[in-house]
């Protein structure tokens, strides 16, 4: 077996050419310099509606939930079921649409949270029970950028 021998210098030359491929290498792959922090922010109105027998006379019923846009003129439902001990329940408007339960229109559109007036009502076994009305209000957010 025959050897060949390099000059050190290209040997040396070879060494520091990797070395600096390596450190490219690493500093593409380095996470980004940082910035100045910033919030990502969500604020959504919501009323919270209930129906309560009091005494616990009924036993168990369904409860309808329908709540009226003034601006829009739509209704928007949601139907709970109160099994026996329990004597009410407690529903947000509008509710989450991503949930199994929420307020929809007769189209299955969910209910914005639009600023406005609403009236609502809750039918308990298909009968009135109680209503009343409510305003949702406008909201906003204000995002403070911190700086490093």
């Amino acid at each position: 077996m025959k050897y060949i021998q390099y000059s050190q210098s290209s040997s040396s030359t070879a060494h520091w050419g990797r070395a600096l491929g390596a450190l490219a290498l690493l500093w593409l792959m380095a996470p980004a310099p940082a910035r100045a922090q910033t919030w990502m922010v969500s604020t959504t109105a919501h009323v919270t509606l209930g129906v309560l027998d009091k005494y616990g006379q009924l036993g168990p019923y369904t409860a309808t939930f329908v709540v009226h846009s003034e601006r829009t003129g739509k209704d928007y439902q949601l139907v709970r079921t109160i099994e026996k001990g329990q004597n009410g329940v407690d529903v947000l408007f509008p509710s989450d649409a991503s949930s199994s339960d929420y307020f929809k229109a007769s189209t299955g559109e969910a209910a914005p949270a639009t600023p406005g007036r609403y009236t609502w009502e809750c039918l308990v076994n298909g009968k009135k029970a109680v209503g009343g009305r409510f305003a949702l209000p406008e909201v906003g957010n204000d995002v403070t950028v911190v700086q490093k």
